[in-house]
């Protein structure tokens, strides 16, 4: 009998049927530019896909599906999980194969609180408008940039251009400027020189004991400076306590709007942060440290890993590895379960609770987790002992605080003040006043999440568990003074938008709660009744810190600014 040549449909259960290929496509081509582009270790290991993505936008400027399929062949991952975690990330820009390459430089436009009040939605205007007809160049929106005294930023390419205005920004596209500013920082040999890093050699020489530090961290009241505020010295007893091998996570994602206070402090002593963390990691006996630092500093990114480079070289880090990340541009990766998400490679979204980080952690160990100012104060704390912190305070209050100023006064930036101190104190004796020809009216006194008060209201101590009565709280102490001249519903409006694009979309009462929000307050009169109940909501059933506080600044606007909830 004649054998059946009959073509068979791939999909029809027969045993015969012609060999077809399914899933992902790759080609040869774009598999051998991965290989030569990323470390062939960083295939192996699910934790550096982040990383893996910001090579190729790095090299590529943009993600294309080719390298994608090439990158879930390499690391042997789903390729909807590569697709997941690089859509979630905003800088990272996903592109058809056949599309055109992106424009060769992006200029990224903040529109972030402070930003908005000294004109970058005109400012985006002008430079969309100026560069219509050049294609090599694009023109985005982008959320916080860290930098908020020096209002509006702007970002071109790595180099960010503060005070900015059209003629500024064409001036250092015709210079081809595009790479960061590296600062004049207190560099290895300089820090030596004062003293730097006897304290971390007392302590890996076993001169001190680990209880010891503890006990004196305790004794200062030092809390978690990112915003949380849990007692620090408590924190490293919690996780010293559990079992071994244990880790530690640093969170440099500063994204919190307002806040800058750790681009400061890095960009002048990032020493003094690296022995705190070192030290730190010593009392907790990590095994690793991750540095988990924002995009948004590419001057910060670039200049620690040289540094950290000179510690392991002089055997420093000898009980402690030392891994440097990138974030991507997730606002969300600032709460500390998101960040630990982002340190694995995966999207940033928030873990329930219990258990805590301290208990189950990254890849599912015991994690001491601070942030930069945290450590930063350390070695100072522990050399001059807690009695010496608690010596400053005022209003009943005790310790010293970074209060990260911008808005409408006259000399803004990082003023070191101490703990407890009020917003008139702040803006007449570390400000310089109020700007000319305006008026003190409100101000955020933690940060977009922080809600806002009237100048009626300032004499209320600025610290921990000060502001709470009054629906507000100190946060990462970002202070954004409003004046007579800025309405009071287009500021909340701005950061409901900044909260709305930055949900993480896990949990519907943030994920939609945001967006309702946003379009009730963009009504011609605001329905009061319905945005508290929506508040409600979402204050009550949001998974994290984002959701639960989005509706602080629209809720501090109806309470003490009724008459300017009106379109």
């Amino acid at each position: 009998m004649e054998k059946n040549t009959k073509k068979i449909h791939p999909g029809s259960g027969r045993r015969n049927a012609l060999t077809f290929n399914k899933g992902r496509q790759t080609d040869d081509q774009s598999i051998n530019e991965l290989k030569n582009l990323i470390p062939s270790d960083y295939f192996r290991q699910r934790d550096m896909l982040i990383e893996c993505l910001h090579l190729i936008q790095d090299s590529h400027k943009c993600l294309k599906p080719k390298y994608l399929s090439a990158l879930a062949e390499l690391t042997n991952l789903p390729l909807t999980e590569i697709y997941e975690t690089a859509s979630f990330y905003a800088h990272f820009d996903i592109f058809k194969d056949d599309d055109v390459n992106p424009a060769e430089v992006t200029i990224r436009v903040c529109d972030s609180l402070t930003c908005e009040m000294y004109g970058c939605k005109s400012l985006q205007k002008d430079l969309t408008h100026s560069f219509k007809n050049d294609e090599s160049i694009r023109v985005v929106r982008a959320p916080c940039m860290g930098r908020c005294h020096q209002a509006p930023v702007v970002e071109i390419g790595k180099r960010h251009l503060t005070k900015a205005n059209l003629s500024k920004v064409k001036e250092l596209i015709s210079s081809n400027e595009t790479k960061p500013i590296i600062p004049a920082y207190t560099d290895y040999q300089s820090y030596i020189k004062s003293g730097g890093y006897s304290l971390l050699k007392e302590c890996l020489n076993k001169k001190k004991k680990p209880m010891d530090l503890i006990e004196e961290m305790e004794k200062s009241g030092l809390r978690g400076l990112g915003g949380a505020g849990f007692p620090t010295g408590k924190k490293w007893r919690f996780v010293r306590a559990e079992s071994q091998p244990r880790l530690m996570a640093i969170n440099g994602d500063e994204g919190e709007p307002g806040t800058f206070k750790d681009h400061h402090y890095l960009t002048r002593d990032p020493h003094r942060f690296l022995e705190g963390m070192l030290i730190a990691a010593w009392v907790v006996e990590a095994t690793d440290v991750y540095i988990y630092m924002r995009d948004e500093y590419p001057d910060v990114i670039k200049f620690l890993k040289k540094e950290i480079k000179i510690l392991e070289e002089n055997n420093l880090n000898i009980k402690t590895r030392i891994h440097l990340r990138r974030g991507a541009g997730a606002y969300i990766c600032g709460e500390e379960s998101s960040m630990l998400e982002s340190l694995e490679g995966k999207r940033g979204l928030p873990r329930h609770k219990p258990p805590f980080p301290s208990q189950v952690g990254l890849f599912g160990r015991p994690t001491l987790i601070h942030n930069i100012e945290t450590v930063f104060w350390v070695r100072e704390i522990l050399e001059k002992g807690a009695v010496w912190f608690n010596s400053h305070g005022l209003n009943n209050r005790s310790g010293l605080r970074t209060f990260s100023v911008s808005g409408r006064i006259k000399n803004p930036g990082i003023k070191l003040a101490p703990a407890g101190i009020t917003i008139r104190q702040l803006i007449d004796e570390y400000c310089g006043g109020m700007q000319d020809n305006h008026s003190f009216k409100a101000y955020l006194p933690g940060g977009a999440s922080g809600g806002i008060l009237p100048a009626s209201m300032d004499n209320v101590p600025l610290d921990f568990d000060t502001l709470q009565e009054h629906g507000c709280f100190i946060g990462s102490a970002a202070i954004v003074v409003l004046s007579d001249q800025d309405k009071m519903g287009d500021i909340a409006k701005n950061l409901m938008f900044f909260f709305h694009d930055e949900s993480c979309g896990q949990c519907t009462p943030c994920r939609n709660g945001t967006e309702k929000a946003l379009k009730l307050m963009n009504q011609k009169s605001w329905d009061v009744e319905l945005l508290k109940e929506l508040s409600s909501a979402m204050m009550d059933a949001s998974i994290c810190g984002l959701g639960q506080a989005a509706p602080n600044p629209m809720l501090s606007v109806i309470k003490h600014f009724p008459n300017e909830v009106t379109n």
